[in-house]
């Protein structure tokens, strides 16, 4: 199960723990999410204030993503609808059968028509370099009924509010680009900052240690703490 609250209370309880924690600066907590969770740091930033820097890096908005579709193609009143009664179906189904429907991760055979993010997240998920027994993209995928949340949701409602530091990082190859600068152009602030990754596309930024900007990440943090 995936949940925008569930997730954010994630970070927020690890921020609780550091917080008490004997060999931490309570004032020099900060958070790093990537991909969907990027999304869920910036909520968690956008609610509280003891996190004094967040770094997002190739983020997802997966709200976004859940009420309207990639690059907000199902941005409509209509295909919102169907995708509730989808939900509503699928719901009723798993409290029927006691388990959850999962919607599949990557598939084992790549399509030759597959768009090239479907391609780079094969080329991670479903090889060595990202392959888990237990991750939910490597395999069986995520429960149906776990976007119903999701659907009224909306991560980047409260961003503008964020007076702490966050830095957005993203490669400008990534599908999941327009995300990335959205969210920048909605913080306000001068202690915000985005760096894009000339080149890279979303998965590059999990794992190619090569081209993910850790000097400029680092710097980023112990300037903002």
């Amino acid at each position: 199960m995936q949940s925008p609250d569930i997730n954010t209370e994630d970070f927020q309880a690890a921020v609780d723990f550091l917080m008490n924690h004997e060999q931490v600066d309570a004032d020099r907590v900060g958070i790093i999410g990537i991909c969907g969770w990027g999304g869920i740091a910036l909520n968690a930033a956008a609610i509280d204030p003891r996190i004094k820097v967040t770094v997002a890096s190739t983020m997802y908005d997966m709200s976004r993503i859940a009420g309207n579709g990639y690059f907000d193609q199902a941005d409509n009143e209509e295909a919102r609808y169907q995708a509730r009664l989808a939900l509503a179906k699928q719901r009723t189904a798993d409290a029927k059968s006691g388990d959850y429907a999962l919607a599949g991760g990557v598939p084992d055979v790549l399509p030759d028509d597959a768009p090239d993010f479907v391609k780079d997240y094969y080329a991670y998920y479903k090889q060595p370099r990202g392959y888990h027994a237990r991750s939910l993209n490597s395999n069986g995928g995520w429960a149906v009924q776990s976007n119903t949340s999701f659907l009224n949701t909306r991560f980047l409602h409260y961003i503008d509010e964020i007076r702490n530091s966050v830095l957005i990082v993203h490669g400008d190859k990534a599908h999941s680009y327009y995300m990335g600068k959205d969210a920048f152009a909605k913080l306000t602030g001068d202690n915000k900052k985005m760096i894009t990754v000339k080149g890279a596309s979303h998965t590059d930024l999990y794992d190619q240690l090569d081209i993910i900007p850790f000097d400029q990440i680092e710097a980023f943090i112990k300037e903002n703490m």
